[in-house]
């Protein structure tokens, strides 16, 4: 059963490194949450290395650029892994052929900057859907459509046999008070009409094995079992995390804030509850990162 903390500081000494997620925990998709940061400076005071871990479809350039504006400080982490570029690496080799069809905002263009992390990686030409080998989904083209609007489009790739690669697993986030979908929505519809659907975000191997790649290139001695994973999303940090065999701390006040009942804290009978209804156990749980 999870354990109910009140500050990150109360377990943080027995980990070498957090890997941390983003939209929720640190950020609201606004602004910098202040409690989260200030946590997160101090244990860096300790040595600790921490490796902000986020299912973003932008290159990590990109994700710097936007903490910037959220007034997230550069000495609240040491480097960022995001599932826009496991995924722009996967895209790179040609996973979904040469000639893909962007799903998404303009917006996320930059998810289509040259990568030069790869030796060989093919060159990829953006065209329209009835020309394209592959889908490259980095989001709805407007986060608040009906899903049902999405469908004329991914019925068609579905006809020609396309793979859709997704961007970010994430079905939703919160964007201050609004909730958006993402394009594990777009890619959740895809394949319960019966396409095929690759993924590269958290919950999945690749993202964290660039996290650890990351990590490593500041302290190669760190393991496994010295990373505490941090997120708000019980079926994306909290399962990554035990697929990983990495420890976790769930952050109830995040997306589940309703279903846990958290205002500062968790009523803990509805965070068990919800736990067992989700079927996953996070070691460590605590209403907001601070």
């Amino acid at each position: 059963m999870t354990r109910i903390i009140p500050a990150l500081s109360e377990i943080s000494g027995a980990y070498d490194a957090l890997f941390v997620d983003l939209w929720g925990c640190v950020h609201n998709g606004v602004e910098a949450i202040p409690s989260a940061v200030a946590a997160l400076q101090a244990y860096r005071k300790t040595g600790g290395k921490v490796i902000l871990v986020t299912n973003s479809p932008r290159p990590r350039q990109g994700v710097a650029k936007q903490l910037v504006h959220f007034k997230v400080p550069e000495d609240a982490y040491d480097a960022i892994a995001t599932s826009g570029d496991s995924a722009r690496a996967a895209m790179y080799t040609g996973v979904v052929g040469h000639n893909v069809w962007h799903y998404g905002p303009v917006t996320d263009s930059r998810f289509f900057d040259p990568l030069e992390i790869l030796d060989n990686p093919v060159k990829i030409t953006r065209v329209p859907l009835e020309d394209a080998t592959g889908i490259v989904c980095t989001g709805p083209f407007e986060p608040q459509t009906d899903p049902d609007t999405w469908r004329p489009d991914l019925e068609k790739a579905l006809e020609r046999g396309m793979k859709l690669l997704c961007a970010n697993p994430d079905i939703v986030v919160d964007r201050g008070e609004t909730r958006e979908w993402c394009a594990g929505a777009v890619a959740k519809v895809y394949t319960e009409m019966g396409g095929t659907s690759l993924y590269f975000g958290k919950p999945h191997a690749p993202i964290y094995d660039l996290a650890r790649r990351r990590l490593h290139k500041l302290d190669d001695s760190i393991k496994d079992d010295k990373i505490l994973a941090i997120g708000d999303g019980i079926l994306t940090d909290v399962k990554g995390a035990i697929d990983e065999g990495i420890d976790s701390l769930f952050i109830s006040g995040g997306l589940a804030a309703a279903e846990t009942e958290t205002v500062t804290q968790p009523d803990a009978d509805a965070l068990n509850a919800y736990l067992k209804a989700e079927k996953y156990d996070p070691t460590f749980t605590i209403g907001h990162l601070r």
